[in-house]
């Protein structure tokens, strides 16, 4: 596929390109290339192996773990609150979401920049589920690629009735689990736990939902597969406009492997590469490409692929590493990866979007108020001659301690009364609303509209600090004939 080339030359054209024109997975005529990768075996495979049980436990334990009798990580989108690391955060919260969730973009675009798509082969849940758990039951009913392949062609008899229907159940089982675990993310332990031993009639929107995640999860692990890091994920899109030639990926080293031939007895290979076309690096790829004709879309860098060549290069004697983590330009000129101004760019975006967020988390109080004169209320002349405003208040605790909320205004002369009690008791992560008045004597307002900032305390001890606005007549009386 690849000419000779010194480690001078720039990355080399292949000759023939066609490949790139379609997926692996789809045929001439549209349709679904069913994928029969070849079971994996080797030192990376066993590293990935360690980091999914790891991940797993992380994942299925995440839901029993609490901090402060809270879960450690919930996304209640149903009740707009969200636990994580022990902090509540609220729909008030929202801007911290955003700055969030923007540093973590330009992480990724960094991450990616520099390593590829290394965090799909390693930590991606659909690659740790499908290759990891699923694949590895595939094998263990099914048996090796060549073994399953035969097994779909033959006719249905007992045997193959049998293991399909182990499979799926078994398949259906674990995405139930998976499902299961997914809601309690979003619902608690407790709440998941009440759905699941509870009569179901009483539950039947708990139930619906368990059934539809549990669905999803089966159809995309026993139907969709590769699919979903081929054609779905937005993340393997990227690639196209974030990889360039420094980016470290899985890749082939053709300089040393081309042109390729087999290893024949008492056949000199003096004029042939290191690579002997085995084609097991094809066998063992999970998405059915073929990493020699390069840096590809559907490669989810699971290194497969190196593990087999590994294998092969060390039975024929050859050094290892031919298909490695590199990058194009450190194979094409033998380099190792240095920084450049993308890459320091990016670096100094995300420590100042880090920044940001470090600050704001720590200015972020336990206690937030949204104050607002009540609509359709008009000021208010009292029998003393002051003048009265009422206001509606929202409290939010965030915190997990109960607040007894009282309210002053930052002019003296100003009186604040609750509307119901004095003090406004708000319990431990909860949102509390009422109304208050706010009495100012007219011969303090000078403007028809006056700013008035009112400050919360529990306590005693001031939470947080709202402005508003304080609505009455132009001008006293006494002001007026002193103008």
């Amino acid at each position: 596929m690849r000419e000779t080339v010194n480690r001078k030359t720039t990355i080399p054209v292949a000759k023939d390109e066609s490949f790139r024109d379609h997926l692996g997975t789809i045929d001439e005529s549209g349709g679904r290339k069913w994928i029969y990768p070849k079971k994996p075996k080797g030192k990376l495979y066993n590293a990935r192996t360690v980091v999914s049980i790891f991940l797993l436990a992380i994942l299925f334990g995440g839901p029993f773990i609490k901090i402060n009798g809270h879960p450690i990580l919930m996304l209640n989108i149903l009740e707009r609150k969200f636990y994580i690391f022990g902090l509540t955060f609220w729909p008030q919260d929202f801007h911290l979401f955003a700055l969030a969730g923007l540093t973590f973009l330009v992480f990724i675009i960094l991450f990616t920049v520099i390593f590829g798509r290394v965090f799909c082969g390693w930590a991606c849940p659909q690659t740790i589920f499908m290759e990891m758990v699923f694949r590895k039951i595939e094998y263990w009913i099914e048996g090796d690629a060549h073994k399953q392949r035969a097994l779909n062609k033959a006719p249905w008899n007992s045997e193959k009735i049998a293991k399909k229907v182990s499979k799926h159940a078994i398949f259906y089982a674990i995405a139930f689990l998976i499902g299961n675990t997914f809601l309690a993310y979003i619902i608690g332990i407790d709440k998941l736990f009440r759905i699941v031993t509870d009569p179901p009639s009483e539950h039947l929107g708990g139930l619906a939902a368990t059934l539809i995640f549990s669905t999803m999860f089966y159809g995309v692990f026993a139907w969709l597969r590769e699919q979903v890091c081929c054609m779905i994920c937005p993340y393997g899109r990227l690639q196209g406009v974030l990889l360039d030639d420094n980016s470290i990926v899985v890749a082939y080293d053709y300089v040393r492997g081309e042109p390729r031939g087999p290893v024949k007895k008492n056949k000199s290979r003096e004029k042939l590469g290191d690579c002997v076309n085995c084609r097991l690096c094809v066998q063992v790829c999970p998405t059915g490409i073929d990493i020699r004709n390069g840096t590809q879309l559907e490669c989810v860098n699971c290194t497969a692929c190196i593990d087999a060549c590994n294998g092969v290069m060390e039975k024929v004697g050859f050094p290892k590493n031919l298909i490695r983590y590199a990058s194009q330009k450190g194979i094409a000129e033998n380099k190792k990866l240095t920084l450049y101004p993308r890459i320091i760019g990016y670096t100094l975006v995300l420590l100042i979007l880090i920044g940001s967020l470090g600050y704001l988390m720590s200015r972020r109080t336990p206690v937030e108020t949204t104050i607002l004169r009540t609509p359709g209320m008009l000021y208010r002349i009292t029998d003393a001659g002051n003048v009265q405003n009422l206001y509606n208040i929202q409290v939010v605790n965030k915190s997990f301690e109960q607040r007894e909320i009282t309210l002053r205004a930052n002019r003296v002369p100003a009186k604040v009364s609750m509307v119901t009690r004095q003090a406004l008791t708000v319990k431990p992560d909860t949102l509390v609303e009422s109304a208050f008045f706010v009495e100012i004597p007219a011969d303090f307002l000078h403007h028809s509209k006056t700013t008035l900032t009112i400050e919360i305390l529990d306590r005693g001890k001031i939470m947080d600090r709202v402005k508003t606005s304080f609505i009455g007549p132009e001008a006293s009386s006494k002001q007026k004939t002193a103008e």
